[in-house]
């Protein structure tokens, strides 16, 4: 018996490797998301899809901000779900897709980012944060092929660069670094066409707020799987900040006021801000 413990000890301790996905791919494979057994028949749209994510890099850091809803089909099967994810102290991450699998990875991401720096001493480089999603995007192509897509979002402040970087992903990795504004989920193409009009280089980071908002608002005027700002419930978007200070959700409180905002301005102008001619 306590050869057996010291056995365990010695497996948990020096696992040989930094990442933690290649230990638990050799220690428990079945835990990870892109090893399950293969479904008998595609079930994708039988599962809960989270939709719109976007973020922008603004003075000195990014923003992240998530719509809350989440579709099966032609049905809103969840009204509050929660698409943007702290996984470290300088980085986060939204989701997009088949939500279950989505917050699986992004647990399993945050615990990876976390191994990493305690066998370390430090923590990974902003590229390397990148490719790590990118390297567990990639396991997950099987279940993707099944239906089971998830298409994340990255951004982290790079202390390097003193400021903020985005980088996208596909079915079968990546990453892809966006530079200014990127958007996913099934409203983005809408985000985007908002973004390419309100964005100002080195925002403000409460303009950048500000803008992410519209744009989630754009998404869900013309995207039935986007929501928009739920006034009745008091549901708003999740927005998150990311400067040299470190990660910080916005609270309901300053998200209500941004969203006052934005909405006072569309029941003048429905169709919401315009970018200047010049």
């Amino acid at each position: 018996m306590a050869s057996q413990q010291a056995w365990m000890n010695n497996l948990f301790t020096n696992t040989g490797s930094s990442s933690f996905t290649e230990f638990l791919r050799g220690y428990a494979p079945d835990m990870l998301p892109g090893n399950r057994d293969a479904l008998p028949a595609p079930v994708g749209e039988q599962i809960p899809h989270a939709t719109t994510i976007v973020a922008i890099t603004c003075a000195g850091g990014v923003v992240m901000a998530g719509d809350r809803r989440a579709t099966s089909g032609n049905m809103i099967s969840n009204r509050d779900m929660e698409k943007v994810f702290r996984t470290d102290e300088y980085s986060c991450m939204g989701i997009a897709g088949t939500a279950s699998t989505g917050i699986e990875m992004a647990r399993l991401y945050q615990v990876e980012l976390e191994h990493y720096e305690k066998l370390e001493g430090r923590s990974l480089s902003t590229e390397g944060k990148a490719n790590r999603l990118a390297t567990m995007v990639r396991g997950n192509l099987g279940a993707a092929m099944q239906g089971l897509v998830v298409v994340p979002i990255f951004a982290a402040y790079d202390e390097r660069i003193g400021g903020g970087r985005i980088f996208g992903y596909d079915v079968g990795g990546g990453p892809y670094e966006h530079q200014l504004y990127h958007s996913i989920g099934s409203g983005s193409i809408f985000a985007r066409g908002s973004l390419k009009k309100l964005y100002r280089e080195n925002a403000a980071p409460d303009e950048a707020v500000l803008t992410v908002l519209q744009a989630l608002y754009d998404a869900a005027d013309d995207d039935s799987a986007t929501g928009g700002p739920d006034v009745t419930r008091k549901i708003w978007p999740v927005v998150a900040v990311i400067t040299d200070e470190g990660f910080r959700r916005l609270p309901d409180e300053e998200v209500t006021a941004a969203v006052e905002t934005l909405l006072a301005g569309r029941m003048i102008d429905p169709d919401g801000p315009t970018a200047p001619l010049r």
